[in-house]
């Protein structure tokens, strides 16, 4: 039926006054349809009325697209963090398993087998029967256990090492070579026979082959036979029949046991060092029931390599619960059941997986952090948006109220309007964060499957798309398109409940806050303090209190009110001297700016949230930067180092001077360090053992790299030496040479001289000097001497200073001894760096800070935007009366000044403010250095401002508003002053 004709601006019709925008001419068929021709009950065809929506976007266009611009900028940002952290995290559980050392990443299930003959468990042990059992085994493993076929391995093995018994074997201290017997499947896929063939035999007449390494060490070749010894006394032959080569010695079928690879020459420590080898011989399956005639204490193992390509940063928790039900809960009875004996699950993947959730809740809540940062200021940015259309149709919405419009009608109005730019931008958003973001892999194969399965088990998903959870995502992007949507309509509502009369003035020098603003300005600042002492009271580890994570949004919101609140003063202050000034520029610009209005906290409050979370967030990778390299530098002592593989390895003659000349050296150090030297304690003989370095130094180059490091510098005056030392004070047991100790190193040593012995001497030792660092070791105790009052006076390493070529040094070095290595300062830094956990969240500390400025720059602009038709108007009736074009550029610049100096100066205060209130709760070690947590001894990474991080952004700010403004006079004094002119303008 069609609609009749109605007075009411909130219900179109044809005829009356309406407002600018919303006309009433019919598109397409609208007006010709004989349908909607239909006569009224009056007898009048009413015309047809065109679409609110479609006419509003077809008025203002440019609006509506840059509306739609910033929500799919925003919503992509929205939906695509869930994904990143998801990605990232998902990397770092997956990295975690590839990347650790097969023997500790293994699944391996072992039976001891009874005391029996070969022949009664010929068949038990037979390969058909030992890998059916294998099989049985691997499918009993619970989900999410996957493990790599090519990787897996099962055979017969001896538990203890048998002596080799001929007289022909080697034996460097005349201690008879050890064996391991092993009798690995798939040996034939994981090498190559280079001699001989490959074994055979049987339980009665066992064959193996051997490596290549192992046939050179132990002089073994095709057809030697190798005798141990047997359970009831007798001997095992055991024939050698070819020599193999292994293939890739790294994967996990060698490098669970790098016996079975490769010999080692073992120490047998006693009165004196001795040395023996340890070797394997690899049996043949057939021949695995032999092992039970020999006195080794055989046992059948199971071995898995776990894959970790079909893991999901969701698995983690349902990954850890399948662990330790294999390790002692059910899934270990049907393990046992499959075996028929006695089982034995031994892995450390658990271990790997609980140190993963243990970096990943440690850096989390500092992620937290940034994304509540950046949300708020997004959030705010949105606001002035709505803010701008709401100035811009102020006049369009206040005849509306008043020629009875009802604030239903105008809000729905409204509410379609934004609706049909935001949902279709926040559609696509979310589109584009799916298609940009995708899981490890491409989300192909194995990884969508398995997140599809991690989403059908886990609770309240919305969807797995690509291997990655659908729902946070598209909860986040509706949360933008909602809060674009309702912004409009809710600030019209608000600002046009009652009808109003024009002309009333709204600026910051004449408002008066409300109680309702007090009162929400006040719960605000009890959040804020509540949310101060709670991190720093617990920390930011508590993933589940997002008011901690949102402590430096709610501080630079108190800011930023503060700033509102005394916003007027210095623009009071500024007035009176101005008034004296020659020109009007001045006194007009500081008068435009006082006359702002009072809704100008919105572009306050962005740029102070936006400049908090640049300053924390700078100060964030700062201090994990910072973090790093102190904890590379005390690793290796300097820029590099120099020592041998092997502890208490003298530098060979030469070397100082060759390496004093390598291009790049500044400095050099060479120091004396003895490992495990005996102290002695001034309680006696009552206190428990203890043992540290002993270091040997010249006072003069060592105190020069001390102060350079900032670990432990002294005066050299500390250590002058005694003038006696070397061979010839050998007898001299009672001279007392000056050290400087670790604390715990010095309170066991006391105030009074100690002997002590070591290879270097025996001596007293007189504590002068207490440090709780030095460059010369890693770990925490040391004891620091003269070098030239030790006995036996041999430097053992290097220790450089400079921006030494690493190549150059290492050729310099190898040139004179192959028994050296060089570490390198940069190489230990970026050793800190290789988990996906870090990198990622500092990359999302990167974007945090990047978008952040991107909002902070689309503030400054909807600020100079909501008063550009105003400033427009001034200017054209100030050139009537004699303005230039450049007093109307520094009118407009010092007009938008203030406020831009203002929140540049809050937001810096803001920032260096948030800091140390959060200091204490923020702890950035494990996102700095959780990769090698044992190597890097330092007091963990406090979060420090960062002056760059402060400066920079707050300049920026400044600057860009004024460029702004005078961008905005250029363009207002190209443009002609009849518009601005017209008799008549409100404006």
């Amino acid at each position: 039926m069609p609609r009749p004709r109605s007075s009411r601006p909130d219900q179109p019709s044809g005829s009356g006054d309406r407002p600018s925008g919303s006309g009433n001419r019919p598109s397409g068929s609208g007006g010709r349809s004989s349908a909607h021709d239909a006569p009224s009950p009056s007898g009048r065809t009413p015309r047809a009325v065109a679409p609110w929506v479609r006419t509003r976007l077809r008025t203002a266009p440019r609006a509506a697209a840059a509306l739609a611009l910033l929500v799919l900028v925003t919503a992509y940002l929205a939906a695509a963090l869930p994904r990143a952290i998801d990605r990232y995290e998902t990397e770092g559980l997956r990295h975690g398993i590839a990347s650790a050392a097969p023997r500790d990443s293994v699944l391996e299930l072992t039976s001891p087998l009874p005391v029996a003959t070969p022949s009664q468990y010929a068949e038990v042990l037979s390969p058909e029967a030992l890998r059916k059992r294998s099989d049985e085994l691997r499918a009993l493993l619970p989900d999410p256990i996957r493990t790599d076929p090519a990787q897996t391995a099962h055979g017969v093995r001896t538990v203890a090492r048998l002596e080799g018994l001929d007289p022909w074997l080697p034996r460097p201290d005349g201690i008879s070579p050890q064996f391991v017997l092993s009798s690995p499947s798939g040996l034939d896929r994981h090498a190559t026979l280079r001699q001989g063939r490959p074994a055979a035999g049987g339980p009665l007449r066992p064959e193996a082959v051997v490596t290549a390494k192992t046939a050179e060490a132990l002089r073994l070749k095709p057809g030697a036979v190798v005798h141990v010894p047997s359970r009831n006394g007798e001997r095992v032959a055991v024939t050698v029949t070819g020599i193999v080569e292994p293939h890739g010695p790294d994967a996990p079928y060698w490098a669970v046991e790098p016996l079975l690879r490769a010999p080692v020459l073992a120490p047998l420590v006693g009165d004196e060092v001795k040395y023996f080898w340890q070797a394997a011989l690899l049996l043949s399956p057939d021949s695995a029931a032999s092992l039970l005639a020999t006195a080794g204490e055989p046992e059948v193992f199971f071995r898995y390599a776990p894959t970790g390509d079909h893991l999901t940063a969701r698995d983690t928790d349902r990954l850890s619960a399948a662990l330790h039900s294999v390790g002692g809960g059910p899934d270990l009875v049907k393990l046992t059941r499959a075996v028929g004996g006695n089982v034995t699950v031994t892995t450390g993947l658990d271990e790997i997986v609980d140190a993963y959730r243990s970096m990943r809740d440690a850096i989390d809540p500092v992620v937290a952090v940034a994304v509540f940062g950046i949300g708020a200021v997004a959030a705010v940015v949105l606001a002035m948006t709505g803010g701008l259309f709401v100035a811009r149709r102020d006049a369009e919405l206040a005849l509306l109220r008043s020629r009875g419009a009802s604030l239903t009608g105008i809000g729905l109005r409204l509410l379609g309007e934004t609706s049909a730019v935001a949902v279709p931008a926040a559609a696509l958003a979310l589109g584009l964060a799916v298609a940009t973001v995708r899981p490890p892999g491409g989300g192909s194969g194995a990884a969508e499957a398995a997140g599809a399965a991690g989403a059908a088990d886990g609770a309240g998903a919305v969807g797995v798309l690509g291997g990655i959870p659908l729902g946070p995502s598209l909860l986040a992007a509706s949360a933008v398109a909602l809060v674009a949507m309702l912004v409009l309509p809710l600030r019209a509502v608000v600002l046009h409940r009652r009808p109003r009369l024009h002309g009333g003035r709204d600026d910051l020098l004449t408002a008066r806050p409300s109680r309702r603003r007090t009162v929400l300005e006040l719960t605000l600042l009890v959040l804020a303090v509540g949310a101060v002492v709670s991190l720093r009271l617990r920390g930011a580890g508590d993933s589940g209190d997002h008011l901690v994570s949102a402590a430096p949004v709610l501080v630079g919101l108190i800011a930023a009110m503060v700033l509102v609140r005394i916003y007027p003063l210095p623009l009071r202050w500024l007035g009176r001297p101005a008034r004296r000034l020659r020109g009007a520029v001045g006194p007009l610009a500081l008068a435009r700016a006082g006359r702002s209005s009072s809704t100008g906290m919105l572009p306050l409050l962005a740029l102070v949230l936006a400049l908090t979370t640049a300053a924390f967030g700078g100060s964030v990778l700062a201090g994990v930067a910072d973090a790093r390299d102190r904890a590379a530098l005390l690793s290796t002592g300097g820029d590099a180092r120099i020592d041998g593989s092997v502890e208490w390895t003298p530098l060979p003659a030469g070397l100082t001077e060759t390496v004093r000349g390598t291009a790049g050296v500044r400095d050099l150090a060479a120091v004396q360090i003895e490992y495990g030297v005996a102290l002695p304690s001034h309680e006696g003989t009552i206190a428990r053992p203890m043992s540290a370095p002993l270091v040997g130094v010249e006072p003069a180059s060592y105190t020069r790299l001390a102060e350079r490091t900032g670990f432990g510098p002294f005066p050299a005056e500390l250590l002058a030496s005694t003038g006696k030392g070397g061979e010839a004070a050998t007898a001299d047991t009672g001279r007392v040479l000056p050290a400087i100790a670790s604390p715990s190193v010095a309170e066991r040593l006391g105030r009074e001289p100690l002997e002590v012995v070591a290879a270097a001497g025996t001596f007293r030792v007189k504590v002068v000097g207490v440090r709780a660092a030095t460059p010369a070791v890693r770990g925490e105790d040391f004891l620091l001497v003269n070098g030239a009052d030790l006995t036996r006076r041999a430097a053992t390493a290097l220790l450089v200073t400079g921006p030494v070529d690493g190549t150059a040094l290492r050729s310099a070095v190898t040139a004179r001894t192959d028994a050296f290595r060089v570490t390198l300062r940069s190489e230990e830094r970026a050793g800190y760096v290789d988990s996906p956990l870090q990198t990622g969240a500092e990359r999302i500390y990167l974007g945090a800070i990047g978008a952040g400025a991107g909002y902070a720059v689309v503030a400054v602009l909807l600020s100079l935007a909501q008063n550009a038709p105003e400033r427009s108007a001034l200017l054209a009736r100030l050139r009537t009366m004699g303005l230039t074009r450049r007093q109307g550029r520094r009118l407009l610049g010092l007009e938008a000044l203030p406020q831009a100096v203002l929140a540049a100066l809050g937001g810096v205060l803001a920032g260096w403010a948030a800091v140390p209130l959060l200091a204490p709760g923020v702890d950035l070690y494990r996102l700095a250095l959780a990769t090698a947590p044992g190597l890097a001894r330092i007091d963990g990474a406090p979060l420090r401002a960062d002056p760059w991080s402060l400066l920079v952004p707050a300049l920026a700010v400044v600057l860009l508003t004024a460029f702004a403004a005078a961008g905005q006079a250029w363009w207002a004094g190209r443009r002609g002053s009849i518009k601005e002119l017209r008799a008549g303008d409100a404006r």
